[in-house]
């Protein structure tokens, strides 16, 4: 009776063990790097609010505010791999605190701004200072998080982009409103200065809170920290481990590049004009413009989760990006057509919004599933960095066809198209990938 139960007693005991190191690694790893993106997303959108009114002060048209908002994706594009290897190399700890620091100090610099020009430089080194924060954390959590627990870990982490639009709403409605010529300045150059604050102090935070692996887990027993190490290494077994030059030709990789880049067309649309859509709809006054944008966010998050969740649970990936993809679209549309009617305008928002950023936990599934070590990092970096050049087409698409048409209209059915085409390519082209998502999830 004892030998027999033995086995079942020693897995009985493994299986805790585990599970006790997962909710170790979870509780100490999630929360921190939650509020640094919710500290990075407010630093790199809060120029949405900034718009209300620095545009009237500096005497800036439509077109200057679409193409320094989107300029900021260059910056990022042109460093984000370099970024992504050299965190690989030199570990997570003092490369994300060195770009939380240093994004602060530029972002709260922004308030010297005086001209188009100074614009576009400060929205460029922008995008060059936060470059590898978000691949460098993706890439981060495979470290830690075997494919069968990265959708709703990295759900956890991203729900920082919702949480950041429900406090960062209301927060820069307030500021906006509060500050106005305090000191002399204006509310916007206010609302730069003190959301750079938090992301400044997180950032020195970091060289003393984030271990940068497994092993440097002091919080960790041996027993766990072999427990974990061991689940990464069965993880890793026949994923590539090529050479850059594979990763930049593999074709896999630049469908998932194209499918993210209709993604990123739906995030910074929203991101980017998702207080002058409010505005648009018929609310007067910063601070209301503020609280009613919170609502599409705080909806999000709960989108997040349970679709992740439950894309985790089935092991299926391309219906769970999908759907929520081609729902984002419609949303954005009816928002359109709805101006006027605060209540369907906001409704029609917040299915746009939830549905977008639903899709961003389930898609970085993909390529953690096909590849490890510095392949993981160049690709993920590279489909991260080609994805977010769409912050400049749909920033500056936007601008411009405001001030042809005068109206944001035309320039939201331009992202609506990308993210309903992103789900079916999502649908036609990621099955190799899909698959093989489910075979590690099985």
């Amino acid at each position: 009776m004892v030998s027999n139960n033995y086995p079942d007693s020693e897995a009985r005991g493994s299986s805790a063990i585990e599970a006790r190191a997962y909710s170790k690694a979870a509780w100490r790893l999630l929360p921190f790097l939650f509020l640094c993106y919710v500290a990075a997303y407010l630093d790199r959108v809060n120029v949405g609010f900034a718009k209300l009114q620095m545009l009237n002060d500096l005497a800036f048209s439509e077109t200057v505010y679409g193409l320094g908002a989107g300029i900021f994706f260059i910056g990022y594009f042109l460093f984000e791999v370099p970024s992504n290897i050299i965190m690989h190399r030199v570990g997570a700890r003092v490369w994300i605190a060195r770009i939380m620091i240093t994004w602060a100090i530029i972002s709260a610099a922004s308030l010297f701004v005086k001209t188009p020009t100074m614009f576009y430089v400060m929205r460029f080194l922008l995008g060059v200072a936060e470059a590898g924060f978000f691949p460098g954390i993706v890439l981060y959590l495979t470290y830690w998080f075997p494919a069968v627990r990265r959708s709703r870990m990295n759900a956890l982490f991203m729900m920082g982009i919702p949480v950041a639009g429900v406090v960062g709403g209301p927060l820069s409605g307030w500021i906006m409103a509060a500050f106005q010529g305090v000191g002399g300045w204006s509310n916007w150059q206010w609302l730069f200065l003190l959301e750079a604050i938090p992301s400044a102090v997180l950032g020195v935070v970091t060289l003393f809170c984030l271990p940068n692996n497994i092993r440097a887990a002091r919080w960790l027993s041996e027993e766990e920290k072999r427990v974990l190490e061991a689940n990464i290494q069965r993880d890793d077994a026949g994923k590539t481990h090529g050479s850059l030059g594979k990763v930049f030709t593999d074709l896999r990789i630049w469908k998932m590049a194209v499918i993210y880049f209709c993604c990123m067309m739906g995030l910074y649309g929203i991101s980017f004009y998702l207080p002058t859509l409010v505005k648009a709809s018929g609310v007067q006054g910063a601070l209301q413009v503020g609280l009613l944008t919170a609502i599409p966010y705080a909806v999000a998050v709960a989108s997040m989760f349970f679709v992740a969740r439950s894309s985790d649970r089935t092991g299926e990936r391309r219906w769970h990006f999908a759907i929520p993809a081609a729902l984002a679209g419609v949303g954005l549309y009816a928002s359109t057509q709805l101006t006027g009617n605060i209540p369907l305008a906001m409704l029609a928002l917040t299915v746009g919004t939830a549905g977008m950023l639903a899709t961003m936990p389930v898609f970085w599934t993909y390529p953690s599933a096909i590849l490890a070590g510095g392949s993981a990092a160049a690709a993920i970096g590279m489909i991260n960095s080609v994805g977010n050049l769409a912050g400049f087409v749909s920033a500056s698409i936007i601008g411009w066809l405001k001030d042809v048409t005068h109206s944001t209209n035309a320039g939201i059915y331009c992202v609506s198209g990308a993210l309903v085409f992103g789900a079916v390519l999502a649908l036609l082209q990621t099955r190799q990938a899909a698959r093989g998502s489910e075979r590690l999830a099985g």
